[in-house]
């Protein structure tokens, strides 16, 4: 953290933390967790809304020789639980309100239960534990992310991923010390935690914020004199929506987007309303922190293109037969360098799948992440999303297991069968639609009025099923599987 100790560090509700403060704390939170939690290496986990827990956590467990966890607040107790186990945490930090939801077996008996204020009390006389000695290798967090099939897998980051990230983002972004960030996107999520650390890099300062309506944001740009917003499409489409008052609007500098595509429509709204802005459409994923960004020189000419490698990434168009494919030709997006996660956290089998060996056109070599995405670069090497080869749903930015939502459906005892599919929406990207069959020996009127209610108990809002239709039998393909391809193009032909 490179600010002056008398400037402002991190905008809290009941006051700001200078970065004099904020490192006094960090300090001392460090030093806490070095006592409570001594193991070297141990996963600490926080589940809680925006706050100084949430933003020191990612800084402090990291100086303590610690692994920070942090889970989405959004999560209800079935995945927080999956968590906690998966990661074998040594301690689940956060709000009371939360950890009571929290029903016996969730938490594992080595996993110690700690309220969030609590934690802040004891950390506040503790010894300050001075900064990290550690290798940049050694592990830092643990960011849970849902894979095409399954339950939520853990993308391990280094200390240097999580340094090198801030720094790359902070460069190309044009970071300056007067900056301030409004952090409304979640820090379990990697795009959310780098809106504190690149502006934390830069000297400047950050706000979280975790907002009921659009209108909030406008209201804190206001307030706070930000000038740096950082979005999923989703919420560009709803600020899009709002009347801005001209002073307002003219406070930000600078719009970023990822998590989704930008469309043509929505890049010349934003233009309107934001004119003295730089709008930077970028492409990311958790296993490689972020690939790509567009010059915002470019975005108005160039509103589809994911645009170029950000710095210390090295971003490869492979054809099926593993060489670089053409300009014009589509292939994977490859990429390669210091930003690459170290894979799963004891999943070797998905670790194999997504991170290889690097092309041999690398300059990099080592492991790459193979992304299944299809790309193509032009012949000014700017590169365009063609398509995503799995079946991952990615609605508002989330990225939500199909298998997560069937396997909830089925859990309630009133399906039978279930499948769940992304599909296209105008302010989503893709809404969840379920198809399923109820339960032998379940009136299909009470399974269609008792499902959404007991799915809206377990899980998360944004996993929640926009539609569920339902289907006396379910259709088989020929190797006698569920014709996930067959009910995609139904149900996209209905919806259209």
């Amino acid at each position: 953290m490179r600010g002056r100790d008398d400037a402002p560090a991190l905008v809290l509700r009941d006051g700001v933390l200078s970065y004099e403060a904020l490192r006094s704390r960090l300090s001392r939170l460090a030093g806490w967790l070095r006592q409570r939690v001594p193991e070297p290496g141990a996963r600490v986990a926080t589940w809680a809304a925006k706050g100084e827990l949430t933003c020191l956590m990612p800084l402090a467990c990291a100086r303590a020789g610690l692994v920070h966890v942090p889970v989405n607040p959004l999560l209800k107790r079935a995945q927080v639980a999956h968590i906690l186990a998966d990661s074998g945490a040594a301690l689940l930090a956060g709000t009371p309100a939360r950890l009571q939801t929290l029903e016996p077996g969730d938490v594992p008996a080595s996993c110690a239960l700690l309220g969030e204020g609590e934690l802040l009390a004891g950390a506040a006389t503790a010894a300050p534990l001075g900064p990290s000695r550690a290798d940049p290798a050694e592990l830092a967090a643990i960011l849970y992310t849902s894979g095409s099939t399954g339950r939520p897998k853990g993308v391990m980051l280094s200390h240097a991923n999580m340094w090198l990230g801030a720094e790359a983002v902070a460069t190309y972004l044009g970071l300056a010390e007067d900056d301030r960030a409004l952090a409304v996107l979640p820090l379990s999520f990697d795009y959310g935690q780098n809106q504190l650390l690149s502006h934390w890099y830069a000297g400047a300062s950050a706000v979280p914020l975790d907002y009921l309506t659009p209108r909030d944001v406008v209201k804190a740009i206001d307030r706070h004199g930000v000038t740096t917003l950082a979005c999923v499409p989703p919420l560009w489409v709803q600020l899009a929506e709002l009347d801005w008052p001209a002073e307002t609007a003219g406070k930000l500098r600078r719009l970023t987007n990822s998590g989704g595509a930008l469309t043509p429509e929505l890049v010349r709204r934003l233009r309107a309303l934001f004119p003295q802005a730089r709008l930077y459409a970028m492409y990311g994923l958790t296993e490689a922190f972020r690939s790509t960004y567009l010059d915002p020189a470019l975005i108005d000419t160039h509103p589809t293109s994911m645009g170029k490698a950000i710095p210390h990434a090295e971003i490869l168009v492979i054809d099926d037969a593993g060489a670089v494919a053409a300009d014009g030709e589509e292939g994977e997006l490859v990429h390669c360098g210091p930003l690459v996660a170290q894979g799963y956290w004891r999943d070797a089998e998905r670790t194999a799948e997504r991170y290889r060996p690097a092309p041999a056109a690398s300059r990099y070599g080592g492991m790459a992440v193979w992304s299944g995405d299809r790309v193509r670069r032009d012949a000014d090497g700017l590169l365009y999303f063609v398509g995503r080869r799995d079946a991952m749903i990615k609605s508002a930015g989330n990225r939500i297991s199909p298998q997560e939502v069937e396997d909830a459906a089925v859990a309630t005892g009133l399906v039978a069968e279930a499948v769940a599919l992304g599909i296209p929406d105008a302010r989503l990207g893709q809404a969840v639609h379920l198809v399923a069959r109820p339960a032998p020996g379940i009136d299909p009127a009470v399974a269609e009025a008792e499902l959404p209610r007991a799915l809206g108990r377990e899980l998360p809002n944004f996993m929640q099923p926009r539609v569920i239709h339902w289907r006396a039998a379910m259709p088989v393909g020929p190797n006698g599987k569920l014709d996930r391809s067959g009910l995609q193009a139904e149900i996209r032909a209905l919806a259209a």
